[in-house]
């Protein structure tokens, strides 16, 4: 792409964004990614010098998550290997051209997370409206993460725990509700509430070591099932035409690490957009195939009738199962604090921007705010995961609002990017440029409502 030439956006100032709003919304970025100074030069070597296969690692650990669980079901909902194997491989061209486009903004603003280059690029109202979006998502994240936490351990639990024959019902300490909150208030709540999370790198680690077990278990599985298996019947091709569209949200969810590419990108020796569109392609590559192993393997095992979350699927009793939800269980319970950690940065950063208040005058106000937020966050997303039982529900929600961040936004930074070129005459890459970003926008959008719509009125109201 070409450099721009012109200045991006004056209406980013409008809105008097401070530094101190701006250092609040840096925190939102990639756990495994130091900080850079933003008024400095990138550095050959020191602290916060990525190397381009370090970025790699850190796009495919931001790629790769729980939303693995849901990738058979989406095959299912797809109508089957082809199809859903042609969907991400269309799909994967627009995600690998919105990170291309987010490095490209990032170097034209000199701004170093996603918002900020929204903001920077598109103005105070698309800015504005990434931040809530970004709280909302991190929001339903984390609700998601509350249902996987309850899913693995009915199964861990039905293991250990033999009722006797002729049991009216269970004991109370296995009751689902039960086991949710008190996971949730004797793990996650206590690592929600510090101002800063230092354990943020090897939750990462752990986050990829856990999701490569799981991919490796289902394809074992799928190779050396269990005698135990009946047949199952594979659908060859999905019910409707519409039906295709059913599995995007669980593609978003699962390819979204559009929101903390940006500080990757910022974070390496070599900040070039070429360089970058080699990573972010290597990345995506190896997300793909360890996306489609698990989605293909899942499927197959279980065709038709495979869960939402693919782990059910398979008996409580089985060991090296049951190791990988325990895997999954403490990927969770490190992630769901870091997602909350982001949603609450931008809050923040929301709150200082509207008060005008720096963060000086408000170190006495930060702490019985936070604590206020955290709390008030926390018990939110546990209410509604306790009445909320299929992970489904809510990736087919918060998968809406990841086509945003890997469609609509990129698609809008790049037609204000060229439009605020100055140019004498446009060339023909020019219009093709901005015809991409306005495809990008339509695509998303359409995604964004069709899923939306479905996830209210065939979802939420069954």
């Amino acid at each position: 792409m070409a450099q721009a030439t012109g200045s991006i956006n004056s209406d980013y100032k409008d809105w008097e964004w401070s530094a101190d709003a701006g250092e609040r919304a840096r925190l939102l970025q990639s756990p495994s990614v130091e900080a850079v100074p933003k008024n400095g030069e990138s550095q050959g070597s020191g602290a916060g010098a990525t190397s381009a296969l370090g970025a790699v690692f850190i796009v495919v650990n931001a790629a790769l998550g729980a939303g693995l669980l849901n990738f058979p079901a989406a095959f299912n909902m797809a109508g089957g290997v082809a199809a859903g194997i042609a969907l991400q491989m269309c799909m994967l061209i627009f995600i690998i051209g919105g990170l291309v486009i987010l490095a490209y903004c990032s170097q034209a603003s000199n701004e170093r997370t996603y918002q900020e280059v929204v903001w920077a690029v598109c103005g105070k109202v698309p800015g504005v409206l990434c931040e809530v979006a970004i709280a909302v998502y991190t929001f339903g994240t984390c609700i998601a993460f509350l249902i996987i936490i309850g899913d693995q351990e009915d199964k861990i639990i039905a293991a250990l725990v033999t009722e006797p024959e002729g049991a009216g019902s269970s004991r109370w300490y296995t009751d689902r509700k039960f086991t949710i909150s008190i996971t949730a208030f004797l793990l996650i709540l206590p690592l929600s509430i510090p101002k800063e999370i230092g354990f943020q790198k090897y939750a990462s680690s752990l986050s990829v070591i856990g999701t490569w077990y799981v991919t490796a278990i289902i394809i074992i599985k799928y190779i050396w099932p269990d005698k135990e298996l009946v047949p199952v019947e594979i659908p060859t091709s999905p019910s409707t035409w519409m039906a295709v569209f059913n599995a995007m949200p669980t593609i978003c969810f699962g390819f979204q690490c559009h929101v903390s590419s940006v500080p990757v990108f910022n974070s390496m020796k070599q900040p070039e957009v070429k360089t970058w569109g080699a990573v972010v392609t290597a990345a995506m590559v190896i997300a793909l195939f360890v996306y489609t192993g698990t989605g293909v393997c899942g499927f197959l095992t279980f065709g038709a009738s495979v869960d939402q979350d693919v782990l059910l699927s398979y008996p409580s009793n089985d060991i090296p199962v049951a190791l990988a939800r325990a895997f999954i269980i403490l990927c969770v319970l490190t992630s769901y604090p870091i997602l909350h950690f982001c949603g609450r940065a931008v809050l923040e950063g929301l709150w200082l921007r509207y008060t005008g208040v720096t963060v000086e005058e408000d170190v006495v106000r930060e702490r019985r705010r936070r604590l206020l937020q955290t709390i008030s966050w926390f018990l939110l997303t546990l209410l509604l995961a306790l009445f909320i039982p299929d992970i489904g529900k809510v990736i087919s929600v918060i998968g809406g609002l990841a086509a945003c961040f890997i469609f609509v936004f990129p698609g809008l930074c790049l037609i204000q990017a060229k439009l605020s070129e100055i140019q004498e005459t446009r060339a023909v890459s020019w219009w093709a440029q901005v015809s991409y970003g306005v495809f990008m926008v339509t695509l998303g959008a359409f995604i964004f409502g069709q899923t939306t719509a479905n996830a209210i009125f065939v979802d939420l109201t069954a």
